[in-house]
């Protein structure tokens, strides 16, 4: 039989793997990389391999959907379109791609006439291509005349951008995953690499065995450890605190590098007198904390090899999701200014970046504070927790919604679901009937990844032209944008995502001038790097950092003590346990995808809650058990008990929506840019 075989790029995770699709008969036979593939080396996760069952699911959104309760709601739209209508279920009817544009186009333009423009606002862009979330900001800005757009940046990486731009003034990584082959020290801190990025992680385990130079930082025993000359288990909470010891030590041993902080950084003698004067700074402190006095000897040694050798750190939502996640990104870039790990081949910043176009997005201006290319817009819009306060409030009244399930993946969803009841118009652009699908009033069914030509750019700044490995009927993201702005106004005049994406070349051409299609096309397997001029731009920071003099900034945070440090200073965990969340390599973010792939979903199809085994005493006798916190609580969940789990920690992933896992949370963010801290919240275990 012969296939045809088509090259594209994955469609899980920030990773962006180069893949090729064995396609007969308009259908995906097989999926796997190509020997000489530039970013998977050959190798492709199972979510790469398997992950692509999605396609042609019985449960796939083929037209789209408009709730029997909306028309109800709203008898004039209803005769504008009642000729198209079918009904479908109990809940909702189904209808033309037209008349549900129609529809929402009459509904919009109501609101705003009624509440002004910005009872709108717009969330999501980051499971779409660049084109996309491109015109989907612009929608919000330009058609709408709305500030508020939103992605799921703001539940990950918002605090390693925030972060990384106030000290060298770009916020992504500095350099290709393949100089983790020509690094001397990889230091890992908050990501679970081999199940959440596996294909950077088999760099790093290839580098581990060869040259025995790889630390892992986390809060339990992560499967990386197996491969780390330094494995070290920290108190929930305690990143920013461990991250300003090791800059303590760099400092207090003279083993920073003198020439590199003179030429190229400033503030740092206001830094090194403040961090040498924190009393939390001294790594000393955890002599002071139970079960973790070990670390006192440990950090400084990982400090000390990271500051002598040519190192890298990759960090994950491990650093992000916390109270302190921006000035914990601060503190790691403090090492890379420090020690000159920076700004050269074989060191550098990482960030994980965890949707497959999550860079991409924030590139194009999916943010309510940065235009494309991050420029500051006319005016500056909501982050997600304020939109959804705002809902409460009664000032946003519409919500447009693409490839973003805010009814699943975002904190205090308690919150969240009185907010949305609040809405007086939802609009979904969708593969599957999401949570948040589920809460709409005209949802429409649109083109995968897999089914669509378009600009993504994954984790280390690379952008990948994919094209469609099978035809699909259905409309790009895109499509539907432009149509509804055509219902309204009638000024988009797109044809094609790269007429979209040439317009993006001149919008944000300081990352993107260069980067035509035909070059994307040429290098399909190996993408290029922004920012893309006559060359890519591999290595960032060579000679300059990208802030206002060029100089890198020291910002000095000192650690607040909190949580289970503090507990445990005062004797021990008094009651109760800190969970925090993760992922498992099967499934992948909401699980609206992988859940329909068998090869993906027999293999975890429900979350799982792993506890200590030294606690077993203390946790319910029944297999099933529910966490409660302040804020809400979770469905029932199966517990398993291991020795990868420090006393008085559970840990549990958050895939599938039935678990109610974001119930758990409140309020509790990031203070400078609103990222939930999923990392840490204090729970109650009962028997289910």
């Amino acid at each position: 039989m012969h296939f045809k075989e088509i090259e594209s790029v994955c469609t899980y995770c920030g990773v962006g793997c180069d893949i090729v699709a064995e396609v007969d008969e308009n259908s995906v036979k097989k999926i796997r990389a190509d020997k000489d593939g530039y970013v998977s080396q050959g190798k492709l996760c199972v979510k790469g391999k398997y992950g692509f069952d999605f396609l042609t699911s019985p449960d796939r959104l083929r037209e789209p959907r408009i709730a029997k309760r909306f028309l109800e709601r709203n008898p004039h739209i209803r005769e504008k379109i009642e000729d198209s209508l079918e009904p479908l279920d109990s809940e909702w009817y189904r209808c033309d791609l037209e008349s549900a544009v129609k529809a929402a186009a009459m509904k919009l333009t109501e609101i705003r006439k009624k509440y002004g423009d910005e009872s709108f606002c717009a969330i999501g862009g980051a499971r779409t291509s660049c084109e996309s979330a491109y015109l989907f900001q612009k929608f919000a800005r330009d058609a709408m005349n709305s500030p508020h757009v939103d992605n799921c940046a703001r539940v990950c990486h918002s605090p390693s951008l925030k972060g990384m731009r106030a000290t060298i003034g770009e916020g992504a990584a500095t350099n290709p995953y393949n100089d983790i082959y020509e690094a001397e020290f990889i230091l890992i801190i908050g990501s679970n690499t081999t199940e959440a990025h596996p294909i950077v992680a088999n760099r790093i385990i290839d580098a581990a065995r060869l040259h025995d130079n790889v630390a892992v930082i986390d809060v339990r025993e992560i499967k990386m450890m197996k491969y780390a000359k330094h494995k070290a288990v920290i108190p929930y909470e305690a990143n920013l605190l461990v991250l300003n010891m090791m800059a303590h030590v760099i400092l207090k041993e003279e083993l920073y590098n003198k020439k590199f902080v003179q030429d190229r950084t400033s503030g740092f003698e206001a830094y090194k007198e403040a961090i040498l004067n924190d009393p939390y700074a001294d790594p000393e402190f955890f002599r002071s904390i139970k079960g973790y006095e070990h670390l006192a000897t440990l950090i400084p040694v990982i400090a000390r090899e990271y500051a002598l050798k040519k190192s890298m750190i990759f960090w994950g939502l491990g650093i992000t999701e916390h109270l302190d996640g921006s000035y914990a990104v601060m503190a790691i870039t403090h090492l890379a200014l420090l020690t000159g790990n920076i700004g050269k081949n074989g060191a550098g910043l990482m960030p994980l970046r965890g949707q497959n176009n999550v860079q991409g997005a924030c590139d194009m201006g999916c943010l309510p504070y940065y235009a494309p290319d991050y420029q500051k817009p006319e005016k500056e819009g909501l982050m997600t927790p304020q939109l959804v306060d705002a809902m409460l409030e009664g000032k946003v009244k519409a919500l447009l919604n693409m490839g973003e399930d805010i009814a699943h993946i975002h904190p205090n969803q308690n919150k969240i679901e009185r907010g949305l009841k609040e809405l007086e118009f939802i609009m979904v652009q969708e593969l599957f009937m999401t949570e948040i699908a589920k809460r709409a009033d005209i949802v429409i069914g649109v083109k995968s990844a897999y089914e669509k030509e378009g600009v993504y750019v994954n984790a280390m700044r690379r952008l990948h032209l994919s094209q469609p490995l099978i035809e699909s009927d259905l409309p790009d993201d895109w499509e539907v944008l432009t149509m509804l702005e055509n219902e309204m106004r009638g000024e988009y005049s797109y044809k094609s995502s790269e007429e979209i994406w040439n317009e993006v070349r001149e919008v944000a051409h300081r990352r993107f001038s260069q980067a035509t299609y035909l070059r994307l096309k040429r290098h399909r397997k190996r993408g290029l790097q922004w920012p893309v001029y006559t060359e890519d731009t591999p290595v960032l920071h060579l000679l300059d950092f990208r802030t206002d003099d060029g100089l890198g900034k020291f910002i000095y945070h000192g650690y607040r003590e909190r949580g289970m440090v503090k507990e445990l200073r005062a004797g021990g965990v008094s009651s109760g346990f800190y969970l925090t969340t993760g992922r498992t390599l099967p499934q992948y973010n909401n699980a609206a995808q992988t859940k329909e792939c068998e090869k993906l979903n027999s293999r975890y199809d429900e979350d799982i809650l792993l506890a200590c085994e030294d606690d077993a005493d203390k946790l319910p006798k029944s297999e099933y058990v529910i966490l409660k916190s302040e804020y809400g609580e979770s469905a029932p969940l199966k517990i398993k008990f291991t020795d990868k789990i420090r006393p008085d920690t559970l840990f549990v992933t958050f895939h599938h929506a039935k678990s109610k896992i974001n119930y758990l949370f409140g309020d509790e963010c990031d203070e400078l840019i609103l990222t939930a801290a999923f990392k840490s919240v204090k729970v109650e275990v009962v028997p289910a």
